[in-house]
């Protein structure tokens, strides 16, 4: 499986710790440049401003596009990729893990983190044999970029997707992707490192969020009701759904085991 890190030129820093990470992890992996503002036009933008529910920063449309490229490239090469944020720490695991998932065929995307907030699974699950870790069918709450697996045939609707709506938040149009097939790895494998805390684990470095220093566009009052409608329908879609799965699913926390995270990242990757 081809391993994807997106990572922006300015931050070598954790480009050196995602190297580290992932060497120790015995895991061969590409660097890839992340869409910076500098790369979205004026055309893009205008185009693409007010696809969302609300007025999108130009930030917002760069690390879409980010995660985009990976998309096409996953259709072209028509192979799944794990796709990894530079801020995502690792389970000692994944390498295991990995061997298992990129055999499976019944699956469109996979997401192995964990983002602190309640998400609604299967009852079920299926058994992964190693490591004592299983999926469940994910039906709300896809949200979390920092490490999925996407395969060709979930790249395909993404893409689709992105032609019948426009762009939006990367997780959040992975979100709106219905026909999706998607399950959640527990215990999650991955966790941001903005994450770490919330979950008992200190971050070898210090997390700061590239998007949320750009100021907000303010939306036209032309475009707000648009904006409202937008997100009344996706509140509805949610609701049906949850309704749907009320009997064979759950809505709960992912499960996380800290002790992973702290043998192969905090106490190996950081020591010099």
């Amino acid at each position: 499986m081809t391993i994807y890190v997106i990572n922006l030129e300015k931050d070598q820093e954790r480009k050196a710790f995602q190297e580290k990470q992932l060497q120790a992890l015995k895991l061969t992996y590409k660097i890839t440049p992340a869409v910076t503002i500098n790369d979205i036009s004026k055309e893009t933008y205008s185009t693409h401003q007010n696809d969302w529910q609300r007025p999108l920063r130009k930030v917002e449309i760069a690390c879409y596009y980010s995660h985009q490229h990976l998309w096409q490239k996953i259709v072209q090469d028509n192979t799944p990729a794990l796709i990894l944020e530079d801020d995502a720490l690792l389970s000692k695991h994944l390498p295991q893990i990995l061997t298992y998932l990129d055999k499976l065929t019944h699956i469109d995307y996979i997401n192995l983190e964990v983002v602190g907030r309640k998400k609604i699974v299967a009852k079920e699950r299926e058994e992964i044999p190693c490591c004592d870790t299983h999926l469940h069918k994910l039906y709300l709450d896809r949200n979390g970029t920092g490490g999925y697996i996407l395969y060709p045939s979930g790249a395909k609707k993404l893409l689709t997707l992105e032609n019948k709506i426009g762009v939006g938040l990367a997780g959040a149009h992975i979100n709106a992707c219905r026909d999706l097939i998607t399950y959640q790895i527990e215990p999650a494998v991955v966790i941001q490192l903005d994450q770490c805390m919330h979950y008992g684990i200190t971050p070898p470095l210090k997390a700061v969020s590239n998007i949320g220093t750009q100021v907000k566009p303010k939306s036209e009052t032309s475009n707000r009701l648009l904006f409202v409608g937008r997100r009344l329908s996706s509140q509805l879609q949610q609701g049906i759904q949850h309704l749907v799965h009320i009997t064979d699913a759950t809505k709960r926390e992912i499960n996380i085991r800290s002790q992973d995270f702290f043998l192969t990242n905090t106490k190996r990757i950081t020591d010099k």
